[in-house]
Protein backbone atom coordinates (compact mmCIF):
# COMPACT_ATOMS: atom_id res chain seq x y z
CA UNK A 1 0.00 0.00 0.00
CA UNK A 2 1.45 3.44 -1.39
CA UNK A 3 0.22 6.98 0.20
CA UNK A 4 -0.01 9.82 -2.41
CA UNK A 5 -0.15 12.38 0.10
CA UNK A 6 3.53 12.40 1.64
CA UNK A 7 2.59 14.96 3.72
CA UNK A 8 -0.76 13.78 5.72
CA UNK A 9 0.06 10.57 8.08
CA UNK A 10 -0.70 7.28 6.40
CA UNK A 11 -2.69 5.36 8.99
CA UNK A 12 -4.60 2.75 7.21
CA UNK A 13 -3.43 -0.85 6.80
CA UNK A 14 -4.61 -1.72 3.73
CA UNK A 15 -4.00 -5.46 2.11
CA UNK A 16 -1.84 -5.00 -0.86
CA UNK A 17 -3.63 -4.56 -4.47
CA UNK A 18 -4.92 -1.38 -2.62
CA UNK A 19 -4.07 2.00 -3.00
CA UNK A 20 -4.51 4.90 -0.93
CA UNK A 21 -5.14 8.49 -1.57
CA UNK A 22 -5.43 10.59 1.71
CA UNK A 23 -7.71 13.69 1.38
CA UNK A 24 -7.84 16.38 4.35
CA UNK A 25 -11.79 16.69 6.12
CA UNK A 26 -13.11 19.50 3.82
CA UNK A 27 -12.67 16.91 0.57
CA UNK A 28 -14.85 14.61 -0.98
CA UNK A 29 -14.08 11.08 -1.34
CA UNK A 30 -16.61 9.64 -3.80
CA UNK A 31 -16.41 12.87 -6.36
CA UNK A 32 -12.45 12.76 -5.96
CA UNK A 33 -12.38 9.01 -6.45
CA UNK A 34 -14.52 9.77 -9.88
CA UNK A 35 -12.15 12.38 -11.11
CA UNK A 36 -9.26 10.59 -10.85
CA UNK A 37 -10.73 6.68 -11.58
CA UNK A 38 -9.34 6.66 -15.17
CA UNK A 39 -5.89 7.34 -14.12
CA UNK A 40 -5.20 5.81 -10.75
CA UNK A 41 -6.92 2.17 -11.64
CA UNK A 42 -8.38 -0.67 -9.30
CA UNK A 43 -7.72 -0.79 -6.16
CA UNK A 44 -7.24 3.26 -5.34
CA UNK A 45 -9.05 3.88 -2.16
CA UNK A 46 -9.96 7.52 -1.51
CA UNK A 47 -10.32 8.57 2.44
CA UNK A 48 -11.02 12.02 3.89
CA UNK A 49 -9.39 12.13 6.94
CA UNK A 50 -12.27 13.37 9.61
CA UNK A 51 -13.24 12.20 12.86
CA UNK A 52 -17.03 12.79 12.69
CA UNK A 53 -17.34 10.68 9.23
CA UNK A 54 -15.97 7.73 8.30
CA UNK A 55 -15.97 8.53 4.53
CA UNK A 56 -13.90 6.70 1.48
CA UNK A 57 -14.24 5.26 -1.82
CA UNK A 58 -12.99 2.65 -3.83
CA UNK A 59 -12.36 2.21 -7.46
CA UNK A 60 -13.09 -0.99 -9.58
CA UNK A 61 -12.35 -2.04 -12.90
CA UNK A 62 -15.05 -4.44 -13.88
CA UNK A 63 -14.97 -7.20 -16.57
CA UNK A 64 -18.16 -7.31 -17.94
CA UNK A 65 -20.70 -4.50 -19.79
CA UNK A 66 -22.01 -1.77 -17.68
CA UNK A 67 -25.68 -3.20 -17.59
CA UNK A 68 -24.64 -5.93 -15.17
CA UNK A 69 -21.21 -4.49 -13.73
CA UNK A 70 -23.55 -1.99 -11.40
CA UNK A 71 -23.87 -5.27 -9.43
CA UNK A 72 -20.42 -4.53 -7.58
CA UNK A 73 -22.46 -2.18 -5.93
CA UNK A 74 -24.15 -5.09 -3.78
CA UNK A 75 -20.61 -6.75 -3.41
CA UNK A 76 -19.81 -3.44 -1.83
CA UNK A 77 -22.65 -3.28 0.44
CA UNK A 78 -22.01 -7.02 1.78
CA UNK A 79 -18.57 -6.02 2.50
CA UNK A 80 -19.78 -2.68 4.33
CA UNK A 81 -22.40 -4.44 6.02
CA UNK A 82 -19.29 -7.37 7.32
CA UNK A 83 -16.95 -4.80 7.83
CA UNK A 84 -19.56 -3.27 10.42
CA UNK A 85 -20.76 -6.36 12.12
CA UNK A 86 -17.26 -7.58 12.20
CA UNK A 87 -16.86 -4.67 14.92
CA UNK A 88 -19.55 -4.13 16.64
CA UNK A 89 -21.10 -4.63 19.82
CA UNK A 90 -22.81 -8.14 20.11
CA UNK A 91 -26.14 -9.30 19.08
CA UNK A 92 -26.23 -6.01 17.35
CA UNK A 93 -27.71 -6.11 13.73
CA UNK A 94 -26.45 -4.22 10.41
CA UNK A 95 -29.51 -4.27 8.03
CA UNK A 96 -30.07 -2.43 4.72
CA UNK A 97 -32.80 -0.31 2.97
CA UNK A 98 -33.11 -0.85 -0.87
CA UNK A 99 -30.64 -0.39 -2.31
CA UNK A 100 -27.81 2.08 -0.27
CA UNK A 101 -29.10 2.87 3.29
CA UNK A 102 -26.95 0.80 6.09
CA UNK A 103 -28.63 0.95 9.43
CA UNK A 104 -27.56 -0.21 12.77
CA UNK A 105 -30.33 -1.36 15.31
CA UNK A 106 -33.08 0.59 13.04
CA UNK A 107 -31.31 3.57 12.97
CA UNK A 108 -29.85 5.39 9.97
CA UNK A 109 -26.11 5.15 10.30
CA UNK A 110 -25.04 5.97 6.41
CA UNK A 111 -25.27 4.55 3.31
CA UNK A 112 -23.14 4.10 -0.27
CA UNK A 113 -23.46 5.01 -3.57
CA UNK A 114 -22.04 4.08 -6.98
CA UNK A 115 -20.19 6.17 -10.04
CA UNK A 116 -19.11 5.27 -13.92
CA UNK A 117 -18.36 7.23 -16.96
CA UNK A 118 -21.01 9.08 -18.08
CA UNK A 119 -20.40 8.67 -21.89
CA UNK A 120 -20.57 4.54 -20.84
CA UNK A 121 -23.46 2.87 -22.83
CA UNK A 122 -24.85 -0.25 -21.11
CA UNK A 123 -23.49 -2.67 -23.49
CA UNK A 124 -20.07 -1.15 -23.30
CA UNK A 125 -17.44 -2.28 -20.65
CA UNK A 126 -17.08 0.96 -18.13
CA UNK A 127 -13.40 1.78 -17.95
CA UNK A 128 -13.91 2.38 -14.18
CA UNK A 129 -16.93 1.89 -11.43
CA UNK A 130 -16.72 4.00 -8.23
CA UNK A 131 -18.16 3.03 -4.83
CA UNK A 132 -18.55 5.33 -1.90
CA UNK A 133 -19.30 5.45 1.18
CA UNK A 134 -20.02 7.87 4.17
CA UNK A 135 -21.01 6.43 7.96
CA UNK A 136 -21.60 8.65 10.66
CA UNK A 137 -18.65 8.09 13.06
CA UNK A 138 -19.77 10.98 16.04
CA UNK A 139 -23.06 12.10 16.89
CA UNK A 140 -24.32 15.39 15.28
CA UNK A 141 -27.09 16.13 17.45
CA UNK A 142 -25.50 19.52 18.59
CA UNK A 143 -25.35 20.74 15.34
CA UNK A 144 -28.42 22.54 14.62
CA UNK A 145 -30.58 22.20 12.25
CA UNK A 146 -28.45 18.72 10.78
CA UNK A 147 -31.25 16.08 9.63
CA UNK A 148 -28.47 13.54 10.62
CA UNK A 149 -29.37 14.29 14.09
CA UNK A 150 -32.36 11.73 14.68
CA UNK A 151 -29.89 9.00 12.93
CA UNK A 152 -27.10 6.85 14.93
CA UNK A 153 -23.76 7.55 15.18
CA UNK A 154 -20.81 4.71 15.89
CA UNK A 155 -19.00 6.44 18.70
CA UNK A 156 -22.69 6.53 20.85
CA UNK A 157 -23.56 2.92 19.57
CA UNK A 158 -20.53 0.99 21.03
CA UNK A 159 -18.32 1.64 18.98
CA UNK A 160 -16.30 3.94 21.17
CA UNK A 161 -13.30 1.48 21.74
CA UNK A 162 -13.02 0.89 18.36
CA UNK A 163 -10.77 2.83 15.78
CA UNK A 164 -13.20 3.82 13.06
CA UNK A 165 -10.49 3.44 10.37
CA UNK A 166 -10.44 -0.20 11.28
CA UNK A 167 -13.74 -0.60 9.85
CA UNK A 168 -12.11 0.85 6.19
CA UNK A 169 -9.78 -1.48 6.66
CA UNK A 170 -11.78 -4.63 7.44
CA UNK A 171 -13.92 -3.51 4.51
CA UNK A 172 -11.42 -3.67 2.01
CA UNK A 173 -10.53 -7.08 3.36
CA UNK A 174 -14.15 -8.14 3.09
CA UNK A 175 -14.36 -6.59 -0.82
CA UNK A 176 -11.87 -8.91 -1.77
CA UNK A 177 -13.31 -11.68 -0.45
CA UNK A 178 -16.70 -10.88 -2.03
CA UNK A 179 -15.47 -10.76 -5.58
CA UNK A 180 -13.46 -13.92 -5.04
CA UNK A 181 -17.15 -15.13 -3.96
CA UNK A 182 -18.29 -14.12 -7.16
CA UNK A 183 -15.56 -15.19 -9.32
CA UNK A 184 -16.05 -18.60 -7.63
CA UNK A 185 -19.63 -19.16 -7.04
CA UNK A 186 -21.80 -16.69 -9.18
CA UNK A 187 -23.20 -13.74 -8.53
CA UNK A 188 -26.33 -15.68 -6.78
CA UNK A 189 -24.29 -15.76 -3.80
CA UNK A 190 -23.42 -11.88 -3.79
CA UNK A 191 -27.00 -11.66 -4.03
CA UNK A 192 -28.19 -14.07 -1.60
CA UNK A 193 -25.54 -11.99 1.28
CA UNK A 194 -27.28 -8.79 -0.10
CA UNK A 195 -30.64 -9.67 0.63
CA UNK A 196 -30.67 -11.56 3.58
CA UNK A 197 -29.26 -7.70 5.09
CA UNK A 198 -32.36 -5.98 3.49
CA UNK A 199 -35.42 -5.05 5.51
CA UNK A 200 -38.14 -7.51 5.86
CA UNK A 201 -41.10 -7.15 3.21
CA UNK A 202 -44.65 -8.84 3.23
CA UNK A 203 -44.74 -12.13 4.81
CA UNK A 204 -44.07 -14.40 1.46
CA UNK A 205 -42.18 -12.77 -0.78
CA UNK A 206 -39.40 -14.14 -2.64
CA UNK A 207 -36.92 -11.44 -3.71
CA UNK A 208 -34.17 -11.42 -5.99
CA UNK A 209 -31.59 -9.36 -7.63
CA UNK A 210 -31.71 -9.62 -11.74
CA UNK A 211 -28.78 -9.58 -14.50
CA UNK A 212 -29.19 -6.01 -14.27
CA UNK A 213 -29.34 -5.42 -10.62
CA UNK A 214 -32.78 -4.53 -10.54
CA UNK A 215 -34.51 -5.77 -7.13
CA UNK A 216 -37.31 -8.50 -8.13
CA UNK A 217 -39.90 -9.13 -6.02
CA UNK A 218 -42.77 -12.42 -6.45
CA UNK A 219 -45.63 -12.64 -4.64
CA UNK A 220 -46.25 -15.30 -1.78
CA UNK A 221 -49.01 -16.76 -4.93
CA UNK A 222 -45.88 -16.52 -7.30
CA UNK A 223 -48.53 -16.29 -9.74
CA UNK A 224 -48.00 -12.76 -11.57
CA UNK A 225 -44.59 -10.83 -13.14
CA UNK A 226 -42.51 -9.96 -9.93
CA UNK A 227 -42.12 -6.22 -9.09
CA UNK A 228 -39.41 -5.00 -10.49
CA UNK A 229 -37.55 -1.95 -8.79
CA UNK A 230 -34.81 -0.08 -10.67
CA UNK A 231 -31.27 -0.10 -9.57
CA UNK A 232 -30.26 2.75 -11.70
CA UNK A 233 -33.36 4.81 -10.84
CA UNK A 234 -32.46 4.34 -7.23
CA UNK A 235 -28.85 5.01 -7.51
CA UNK A 236 -29.77 8.25 -9.05
CA UNK A 237 -30.88 9.54 -6.36
CA UNK A 238 -28.14 8.06 -3.96
CA UNK A 239 -27.24 11.35 -3.16
CA UNK A 240 -29.52 11.54 -0.59
CA UNK A 241 -26.55 9.56 1.89
CA UNK A 242 -24.63 12.41 1.56
CA UNK A 243 -27.15 15.43 2.28
CA UNK A 244 -28.35 13.01 5.43
CA UNK A 245 -25.27 12.19 6.69
CA UNK A 246 -23.12 15.32 6.23
CA UNK A 247 -26.30 17.89 6.85
CA UNK A 248 -25.64 21.57 5.82
CA UNK A 249 -21.81 21.81 5.27
CA UNK A 250 -20.04 21.33 8.51
CA UNK A 251 -17.00 23.11 7.25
Amino acid sequence: MTSRLADVEQTLDLPPGYTLFALRELGDAFAHGCEIAASSGAGTLVWVRRYDLVEFAVVLEPDEALVSARRAFFAGMNALGDAISSHCPPEREVSFDWPDAVRFDGGLLGGARLGWPTDCAENEIPAWLVFGVILRAADMAHVEEVPAASGVALLSEGFEMIDTNAIIESFARHLMTGFDQWRERGFEAVARDYLARLAVGKAGERRGIDVNGDLLVRTAAGKEPPERTSLVAALARADWYDRQARGPKLG
